[in-house]
């Protein structure tokens, strides 16, 4: 059941349906996607304008980064932590990022309304402009109700691209707080994604010698037909029902097809369910290298920069407090496994307890048809706020 004060935060909300929706159509029509700084810093000054409002104190961290063979730039999104704390109780670390997927100059750029009424496409609408707009409301209803609460809100403009120039800071942000909320959006079916498996990235570089086909084929050595034999041998490595994946592609070798190449490249990508599966994963993409300067020469970067995020205890029960606040809004809450990952696994990996999919509910993440429900937009910020208002008062 709901006390009287979290009955009047459900109804405040409630009460500011359309505010949302415009809310997010703003924030929707900010191009966020592909790097664009200038409209990720104007989202972020958006939304610490109202933090700040509410009494909270905001500092940044500038982009620190990449490997350089993930193509790192000058051009690195920072961080910013908004802070409002009171004395006593626990404290929670809300965490959301700015950028999308979607191309800044690219036709798919607003809200468009179905003809239903009850959902809408658009850039980021789900993943995750709604779930900024529906915390920030959350914590909004709060403090216009007098419910004093701590916590911290993270911003960053890099998890699409893996959290590299954002990770310290969001792992330094963990610190001093009790409980983690990221804001992606619900599973397919509306679940709360309460286990993760791990992702890191890899590249393949092959050297060979550069020929004539027809004068000196002799004379080459293939780094296309090196690559290939490396890519039979990372075929073998799959074990799905472990949790064990991993991907190659795009692949990029050879000029002209009547001339060896002297370069052969892949892209990779992994997933595994705990750290052993990690290590053992990593272990033989090491084995793949050759030693000596001889050629063919076989070079391994790699990179497994989102730590799995296995279900834990204290995950489980703050899951469960998440059910409770639902049900007693009238929602349902279920729980699922995904093999997709988020900062919650480095928000757990830091050592904060954190539920990962309380953003709003919707589909087609990082496609043009991605859309948005409506409804959901009162519903999660609702249980946003009753969530947040127990665990700080607990």
């Amino acid at each position: 059941m709901l006390t009287d004060k979290e009955q009047a935060v459900r109804d405040l909300i409630a009460s500011k349906s359309d505010a949302l929706l415009e809310d997010l159509k703003r924030h929707v029509a900010m191009p966020t996607g592909g790097g664009n700084l200038e409209a990720i810093e104007r989202s972020r000054d958006m939304l610490t304008t109202r933090l700040e409002a509410l009494g909270a104190k905001t500092s940044y961290t500038e982009g620190e980064p990449k490997p350089t063979w993930l193509g790192d730039s000058d051009e690195r999104p920072r961080a910013s932590v908004s802070d409002r704390r009171v004395d006593g109780g626990p404290s929670v670390l809300i965490a959301g990022h700015l950028d999308t997927v979607h191309d800044p100059k690219g036709p798919f750029q607003t809200l468009t309304m179905n003809a239903d009424g009850k959902t809408a496409i658009g850039p980021g609408c789900v993943d995750m402009k709604g779930g900024l707009v529906i915390a920030v409301a959350a914590l909004e209803a709060l403090h216009e109700a007098g419910i004093d609460c701590s916590w911290s809100f993270f911003l960053n403009g890099d998890e699409e691209t893996g959290t590299y120039h954002s990770q310290q800071a969001l792992r330094d942000a963990c610190a001093g707080h009790e409980f983690g909320i990221a804001l992606e959006p619900a599973l397919a079916g509306g679940e709360l994604a309460i286990e993760r498996v791990g992702s890191g990235q890899f590249l393949v570089e092959v050297e060979g010698k550069a020929a004539h086909v027809g004068r000196a084929f002799t004379e080459g050595i293939s780094a296309v037909t090196k690559l290939g034999e490396v890519l039979v041998e990372i075929g073998k490595m799959p074990e799905p029902d472990r949790g064990m994946v991993a991907n190659v592609g795009p692949l990029v070798g050879g000029q002209a097809a009547n001339a060896v190449p002297d370069y052969a490249s892949g892209f990779g990508n992994v997933r595994f369910p705990d750290r052993a599966v990690a290590d053992e994963l990593g272990a033989m993409l090491d084995q793949l290298q050759t030693e000596g300067d001889g050629l063919p020469k076989v070079r391994v970067h790699r990179s497994f920069n989102r730590p799995a995020k296995p279900e834990i205890l204290e995950t489980r029960a703050l899951a469960e407090r998440a059910r409770e606040a639902a049900e007693s809004l009238g929602q349902q809450l279920p729980f699922a496994k995904t093999g997709g990952v988020c900062d919650g696994n480095i928000m757990q990996d830091a050592g904060l307890p954190t539920i990962d999919t309380l953003g709003v509910r919707g589909g087609g993440l990082h496609t043009p048809d991605e859309w948005i429900d409506l409804d959901s937009l009162v519903e999660r910020s609702q249980l946003l706020a009753v969530l947040v208002m127990r665990l700080c008062q607990q």
